[in-house]
């Protein structure tokens, strides 16, 4: 019995400010046995080795093909023949980076991609919260079914309008405008005025008052130790419209319409975010007299700063890695842009008989493509959390 009965704790020492207690405590080997030996525990040590085993196996199966491209972009021609080399090359070298900034012009690329990009985010970022916000906000008649051809845009391919879209800003025009004051006259019903006799016809030829070509953006351009002027936009001009094709208007224009790459899913989004905020807040502001667009400048955009981030982060990267626009509007080899260093192999690397070349160009293209990527993944360093941040507030997480 006296076995049984609790020790209480045993006062060793007592001062005015401090007691010392001794308590009786079991053994570090019984209190390591009672907490490692028993089933809870070996059931969570099981569960994590194969997590673990998991996660490695998966990460594994996803970084590998990055990893074997970065080595291979460190390689030279003589370790693309040598059975012996895997991932670890033989004869380092740095020739293919450096070949692809000095002789493809990776740093005008860069600019020219850049300028681009961010130019369409932010256009494409604006404009979706202010088609987001009326979505969430303003109840219209045939708002659904308006709403409706917004997701169909995410639904429909795009190869589809390919050839129509070409088209459009090959021989862009808006009415007719162009077309009449270049002295084409004027199409009704697919005729002309200006086949109805050979009066109207000088009459129209007189409005001629556009110019053969707009030159945007002069600067001036060395030839063989030669100054010249040029321009970076040039754009022609006939009675059949304006040809926007190899400038930047066509990604502007598309943009600015809220019918770019991807800007279906932006206003969803935007849409989701701007209903969960209260009503109330718009409210108030309007009884102190704020009218719709400043309040939508002044207090919903302030508080949709995360998700107009996480937008902006969706649009600058699928801008920067598209290739279905930069393909289909930049037609000649005079624009530099980073997808299209893809399919250039710089003349220095070149090597007529040689063995390895296919795998070589391979290697090559998987350099450019890393060099496409590497400034995203540190834009995503560094603005990942308010991409976390806006998507979880978004819902697409559910």
């Amino acid at each position: 019995m006296d076995a049984q009965i609790e020790k209480k704790p045993t006062v060793k020492r007592e001062s005015k400010n401090r007691i010392r207690v001794d308590f009786d405590r079991t053994p570090l080997k019984e209190r390591l046995k009672a907490k490692f030996l028993n089933l809870y525990f070996l059931t969570k040590v099981v569960y994590w080795i194969f997590r673990m085993v998991l996660l490695i196996g998966i990460s594994y199966i996803v970084i590998y093909p990055f990893i074997t491209k970065i080595a291979g972009s460190f390689m030279a021609p003589e370790d693309f023949v040598d059975v012996t080399v895997r991932l670890i090359p033989k004869n380092f070298s740095l020739d293919i980076y450096r070949a692809i900034i000095e002789e493809l012009n990776y740093w005008s690329a860069f600019r020219n991609t850049f300028i681009l990009s961010f130019s369409c985010a932010v256009i494409q970022t604006l404009i979706c919260a202010l088609i987001g916000y009326g979505f969430a906000k303003f109840k219209f008649r045939g708002r659904n079914i308006v709403f409706l051809l917004v997701i169909l845009t995410m639904i429909v391919p795009h190869q589809t309008l390919q050839l129509s879209m070409f088209m459009r800003f090959r021989y862009f025009d808006i009415l007719g405008i162009v077309k009449l004051l270049k002295g084409g006259g004027i199409e009704i019903f697919g005729h002309n005025i200006k086949n109805l006799g050979t009066g109207v016809a000088s009459f129209f030829e007189k409005i001629n008052i556009l110019p053969d070509e707009i030159k945007l953006f002069p600067y001036t351009e060395y030839v063989r130790g030669n100054a010249r002027e040029a321009y970076k936009v040039t754009m022609a001009v006939t009675s059949d419209g304006i040809n926007l094709i190899n400038t930047y208007v066509p990604m502007v224009l598309l943009s600015l319409g809220g019918l770019a790459f991807k800007n279906g899913l932006y206003i969803f989004l935007l849409r989701q975010f701007f209903r969960g905020i209260p009503d109330e807040l718009e409210e108030s502001a309007y009884m102190d007299g704020s009218g719709t667009f400043r309040t939508f400048v002044q207090i919903i955009l302030p508080l949709s700063i995360p998700m107009l981030i996480t937008v902006f982060l969706f649009s600058f990267c699928w801008q920067w890695t598209d290739d279905f626009y930069t393909n289909l509007f930049f037609v000649t080899s005079d624009t530099n842009l980073l997808v299209k260093l893809i399919n250039t192999i710089p003349t220095s690397l070149r090597q007529d008989g040689f063995a390895g070349q296919d795998l070589y160009n391979t290697a090559i293209r998987n350099t450019c493509g890393l060099m496409i990527i590497a400034p995203l993944v540190v834009l995503y360093a560094f603005c990942q959390r308010f991409l976390v941040q806006g998507i979880e507030q978004s819902g697409l997480a559910n």
